[in-house]
């Protein structure tokens, strides 16, 4: 990360897409401009694999790709991560070499902060793509209370396999100490440290400042490696991308889907519609589904009411949907926005849609970004187990 002169652009692999949108909330908070890119639109460039579009891209200063690799299979995750930097990012530098030589790029993984995903596996495959000797996995949040003491994940004061993390339906936390819960990390130069305050980050990340050292973790180390990086390293934003700060936007027919286990329903004076049990059990006819309140209110919540079922089959059936719920809806009523809370819901969502690229508009709290979509569609994502803050004001 040290260099004399400039970094160049700013890229983030996220292993889900309202992590990327978090991350980019940070970054266009901080005076970036960002383009969000989720899915791999084929692409004519000879360096490129299909992956992602390389042109479209290349002019972007700033740049967070959110994968949907939470979702597969361990193998599959580490494959699509390589896959993402080795294709991807070296197209970009146009050198097959390793990436951390350049002073091109200042590259972070974003993981989940509360340890799902196949973090070792995506890890190994990153360092092995781009050459980097180790990497500092931190996902410890300490801002929203979310610490690592003595190699114990803690949320608040509880451990996190005591808390409602524990029945995740991919990702479940069966115990909060780092070490059991990733137990291959040493052996592929991944370190784990303690972290119970900001400051704690900060030493982490001045320790580590040396070149050879991957971060990867959650938004609390991701604003402490931005801040670390002096901003006149980072080139400045196109011209061509240059708009005036955003503000929040109160639309007038919004569609909200509740696609999370932690999601909390909100009291906003809109109809909900929960998806009705015998959906929820494993039947697929959507127009069991009642949502003809959406007719008369021209806004509506999807919700899943449910979570007595467990396991990947049941999270893929509930979030397909979701997605396929939501598609119907917009293609009828067309909503001026779209708000997603959880990240494997959002990333169905999107794909069914065929929204893949988006411009950062506004962070309206940690976490909750909204983006413009190239359709003109104001996108609102939100992570599952983060609260609402400002998005609904005093009725969140």
């Amino acid at each position: 990360m040290k260099n004399e002169g400039m970094i160049g652009r700013l890229v983030v692999i996220a292993d889900d897409i309202t992590g990327a949108a978090e991350i980019a909330g940070i970054a266009f908070s901080q005076g970036h401009q960002v383009r969000l890119l989720c899915s791999r639109p084929a692409c004519d460039h000879p360096a490129c694999d299909g992956s992602v579009c390389c042109d479209s891209v290349a002019a972007e200063a700033s740049l967070v790709i959110a994968t949907d690799t939470r979702s597969m299979s361990e193998a599959e995750a580490a494959a699509e991560t390589r896959r993402i930097a080795s294709s991807f990012l070296i197209s970009l530098t146009s050198q097959s070499v390793a990436l951390q030589s350049h002073s091109s790029f200042l590259i972070y993984k974003k993981t989940d902060s509360a340890l799902r995903g196949h973090v070792v596996a995506e890890l190994a495959a990153l360092m092995e793509a781009t050459g980097y000797q180790r990497a500092i996995y931190l996902p410890a949040n300490p801002s929203k209370g979310r610490i690592i003491r003595h190699g114990v994940y803690y949320i608040g004061d509880t451990p996190i396999h005591e808390t409602a993390f524990s029945y995740d339906p991919e990702f479940p936390a069966k115990t909060s100490v780092l070490q059991e819960r990733f137990p291959d990390a040493e052996a592929h130069g991944i370190i784990m440290p303690d972290a119970t305050s900001m400051e704690d980050i900060r030493q982490v990340v001045a320790q580590y400042d040396d070149g050879q050292t991957l971060f990867a973790g959650a938004a609390d180390l991701f604003t402490t490696v931005l801040s670390h990086t002096p901003h006149s390293t980072l080139l400045p934003p196109p011209s061509s991308l240059h708009t005036p700060p955003s503000s929040l936007h109160t639309p007038s027919s919004t569609l909200l889907l509740c696609g999370s286990t932690q999601s909390k329903v909100l009291d906003l004076g809109i109809p909900v519609a929960p998806m009705p049990r015998v959906l929820y059990d494993g039947a697929d006819d959507l127009s069991l589904w009642d949502t003809t309140a959406y007719e008369e209110g021209h806004s509506l919540i999807l919700s899943i009411p449910y979570t007595h079922r467990t396991g990947k089959d049941v999270a893929i059936h509930l979030r397909t949907l979701m997605a396929e719920k939501a598609k119907e809806l917009v293609s009828r009523h067309c909503p001026d926005h779209l708000i997603i809370e959880g990240g494997a819901t959002a990333w169905a969502t999107l794909q069914t849609l065929g929204w893949d690229t988006f411009l950062i508009a506004c962070q309206v709290a940690p976490g909750v970004v909204q983006m413009r979509a190239d359709q003109g569609t104001l996108v609102t994502l939100k992570p599952g187990s983060y609260p609402w803050g400002a998005l609904f004001g005093e009725k969140a």
